[in-house]
């Protein structure tokens, strides 16, 4: 198994192999982000504490953290998770990946030293790799030099690097600090927070004359309605009064129901019936 080693603190990586079984069984069943003392591949490391950060099993596939196996297994991954890089917007990749648990399978084994030992490590300890590119972030910078927030000095400890090409005069790099409070910053971020009360108090009053015009409507609506209704009423009231009914007699058509109006003779007094001679 190899072991790929690094020191933050100089910068220093190195890849050191061991094929001893007994030094390696140490490793077996630890879990990533697990400390494991040095002094189990040699007297070298005797007081070194290393962590383990990951690792590759023989096919290249890579650990990944909170997968609770040794073994391997495949997973759908999104944006956003370790062990996958998305290629299109809102792409999601069923892959395989390592469980956490270091077995016999891993061929490399990522470590990183927590703790220096007594003696040094050639290629690890003893040399010293200064840092490409310096620190972005404000407060990152003020971690790096030990600043205060108060001394706004940022700008000043920006990491330059000189970039020079070929016929060209060199030129200076520098990052733009990230997340840095100016009084820019602060006034945007001031009249942001009013036009949000604005808006909202704009919204509130709208929904006010909303709720008004609507019960006003809702009322006069009901008004109609009720003079709809006592002009119906009165219609059908002067209607009844005006209307005569009579009752049908006996051989009336039987259609015209109430609205029969019978003829004069029908009142008539019944005549004496004359019985001539023959």
């Amino acid at each position: 198994m190899k072991f790929n080693v690094s020191n933050p603190s100089t910068g220093c990586q190195k890849v050191i192999e061991i094929e001893d079984e007994r030094k390696l069984r140490e490793f077996y069943d630890k879990r990533m982000n697990q400390e494991v003392l040095g002094d189990v591949l040699g007297e070298e490391f005797k007081g070194y504490i290393f962590k383990i950060s990951g690792g590759n099993d023989k096919q290249g596939f890579p650990m990944k953290q909170g997968i609770m196996t040794p073994k391997r297994v495949r997973l759908l991954l999104r944006k956003g998770a370790s062990c996958y890089r998305q290629r299109r917007k809102g792409e999601r990749k069923r892959k395989s990946v390592r469980g956490c648990i270091v077995s016999s399978d891993i061929q490399v084994l990522n470590l990183v030293i927590v703790k220096k030992g007594e003696g040094e490590l050639p290629g690890l300890t003893d040399d010293n790799v200064p840092r490409r590119l310096g620190p972005k972030r404000a407060t990152r910078i003020r971690k790096l030099f030990s600043l205060e927030k108060a001394d706004k000095a940022e700008k000043q400890y920006r990491v330059k690097r000189e970039v020079a090409k070929e016929g060209k005069k060199p030129t200076i790099k520098m990052p733009k600090i990230q997340r840095l409070v100016t009084p820019q910053r602060i006034q945007r971020k001031r009249a942001a927070k009013a036009f949000k009360i604005a808006n909202a108090e704009k919204t509130r009053t709208e929904q006010a004359a909303y709720e008004k015009l609507k019960a006003q409507r809702a009322k006069e609506a009901k008004q109609k309605r009720a003079e709809q209704a006592s002009k119906r009423r009165s219609q059908n009231s002067a209607t009844k009064s005006s209307r005569v009914s009579f009752f049908r007699p006996r051989g009336a058509p039987p259609q015209l129901g109430a609205f029969y109006m019978p003829p004069e003779h029908a009142f008539a007094p019944p005549q004496p019936v004359v019985v001539l001679p023959r």
